[in-house]
């Protein structure tokens, strides 16, 4: 995409229309393999918001589990052993993630997990996380004791659904716990050593499984397809997929998943940063949705490090070019998870708290606006710091749940966590309610050169008897800017989309300093953003 010269900079306004379009169309993919998910389905999940706990960390609603199971697992002092958070927890808080406005509760596994690792060392850990199962031949569907029961994970899920909500479950076939029972009875059903690829190498020296081994590959299919049978779950999350040969995904697993429970909406964790052309291959495979890592690199480095939203703005054109806006819809979009840094500690030392926030409420903004389905990382919404791992999956502080609760100033958090709660609140509603947010169409509008780090995007959705129509802008400089937008002549918008914006008033939707309105004429339309700033405007 050609880039304004820096000709068309008039100080800090622009204006596009004399500067030309924009973009043209994304290039359009090859088609389509099938889904997973079909019909009707495809928009729910495409409308859905996804929030992340691990349980352990979230909120302990029964003590009396927490010294069940392996002995010396328990620890609330220590960050690498369980904290007492719970199913129960989960499910006496749900109301709060409801009213936060996710739709989709995704835990980390639930499986049981190996005994305490390196005991009575300083090292020694547990599997708080649930990455480490204690898988066993005949496998059976054990609930990890300190997170609660069966009947505790069932109660959880109807509760889910009773709510019109759904639940993801985490599933992992690349690998066993550290010694796990299935390692001893069945040691021929892992690499024996590690060849130095991505595929049959062990990650962190945890037992390899040998997909390539039919055997092998029937008892982890099986696997996921009794857990999915027993417990009507709703989609599932793959944990390192890209470790894992892809002829197993497509001939072995995406198939016996489905036949089991037609319309789960599957989702691959590949940890891939390169670009959309990596994530290819998992939809080509069967998924449905893949993590945008490629975008949420763009995002560290144009928002938390106040770079220019430039890359912002060529990592969404790869995606939606690359994969085509069908696929670009179900791919999931993230912040920060329990792998990488949180969000706010990337722009680094020396950063004002309150420029952090700004640049932070602007990625929620992009966030929620982008092509792709949100991800929230518990503790997102309140404005949790946290480094690399363990530093990352910090306790949900008691004080989280109510509003009063989250006007305070903690150590740890971005002072008054309720300003950053009630954005992702907002933010949740105006996208779930504006079907050009979750479903609609992409179209760049502008993109920073030089002095003006400005990003602006269209998104739209029509039928015969509806229209829905929005334009977001991002300011990612210090101070105020202006830009004229020249809707005629960007041919990314559909021509009938073009004529209703001709002239048009706009309403904003998220009270972030931007006016209140705008007004198209003539088919070009000026938008006025405060510094560190966003604003979407919505057709009336």
């Amino acid at each position: 995409m050609p880039k304004r010269s820096l000709g068309c900079l008039l100080a800090l306004s622009v204006v596009l229309s004399a500067c030309g379009n924009t973009s043209s169309s994304p290039k359009t993919s090859a088609p389509l393999s099938p889904q997973a998910i079909s019909g009707s389905n495809i928009d729910l999940w495409r409308q859905q918001i996804i929030y992340l706990t691990l349980p352990d960390r979230f909120f302990n609603g029964n003590t009396a589990n927490d010294a069940l199971g392996q002995a010396y697992c328990y620890d609330p002092g220590w960050p690498y052993k369980f904290h007492g958070g719970d199913l129960a927890g989960l499910r006496q808080k749900l109301s709060y993630v409801k009213g936060l406005g996710a739709g989709t509760l995704w835990t980390t596994p639930v499986y049981a997990q190996v005994p305490e690792v390196n005991p009575n060392t300083s090292s020694a850990s547990c599997g708080y996380h649930g990455y480490w199962p204690n898988f066993k031949n005949p496998s059976d569907l054990a609930v990890e004791p300190k997170l609660g029961t069966s009947g505790e994970l069932s109660g959880l899920i109807t509760d889910l659904h009773n709510n019109g909500m759904r639940y993801m479950m985490d599933m992992v076939a690349n690998h066993a716990g550290y010694n796990a029972s299935l390692v001893k009875t069945n040691p021929g059903w892992f690499h024996s050593n590690c060849s130095g690829d991505d595929i049959n190498c062990p990650l962190a020296g945890l037992p390899d499984f040998r997909q390539e081994d039919s055997t092998v590959a029937g008892y982890l299919t099986n696997l996921s397809k009794n857990w999915t049978a027993a417990y009507g779950i709703d989609a599932i999350r793959m944990d390192t997929a890209k470790h894992v040969p892809m002829n197993y995904w497509q001939s072995s697993w995406i198939p016996g998943v489905l036949a089991t429970r037609p319309n789960t909406f599957l989702l691959a964790e590949a940890f891939l940063t390169g670009g959309a052309s990596d994530l290819r291959p998992y939809y080509d495979a069967g998924f449905d949705s893949t993590f945008n890592f490629p975008l949420r690199n763009a995002l560290v480095s144009g928002f938390a490090k106040a770079g220019s939203l430039d890359a912002v703005a060529s990592s969404v054109q790869d995606t939606v070019g690359t994969l085509g806006l069908s696929r670009a819809l179900l791919t999931v979009n993230l912040l920060d998870n329990h792998d990488v840094p949180r969000f706010l500690n990337e722009p680094g030392y020396g950063v004002s708290e309150d420029e952090i926030r700004r640049r932070y409420h602007m990625a929620l903004g992009a966030l929620m606006t982008l092509p792709g389905i949100p991800q929230l990382y518990y503790g997102n919404e309140i404005g949790m710091y946290g480094g690399a791992d363990p530093d990352n999956r910090r306790d949900m502080p008691s004080w989280a749940w109510t509003s009063t609760g989250r006007s305070g100033t903690y150590s740890g958090f971005l002072p008054n966590p309720g300003l950053t709660y009630n954005l992702v609140q907002k933010l949740a509603s105006v996208r779930t309610s504006n079907p050009g947010l979750w479903k609609g169409s992409y179209a760049e509008m502008w993109r920073p050169n030089g002095g003006s780090n400005v990003f602006a995007f269209y998104r739209g959705y029509s039928d015969t008897t509806t229209g829905n129509r929005l334009i977001v802008a991002f300011n990612n400089n210090a101070t105020p800017a202006s830009v004229t937008l020249n809707i005629g002549a960007n041919t990314a918008i559909s021509s009938a989309d073009r004529s209703y914006l001709a002239n048009r008033v706009f309403d904003e939707q998220v009270g972030q300093g931007a006016p209140t309105t705008a007004t198209s004429s003539s088919g070009s339309v000026t938008l006025s953003l405060p510094g560190r700033a966003f604003a979407i405007y919505k057709a009336r």
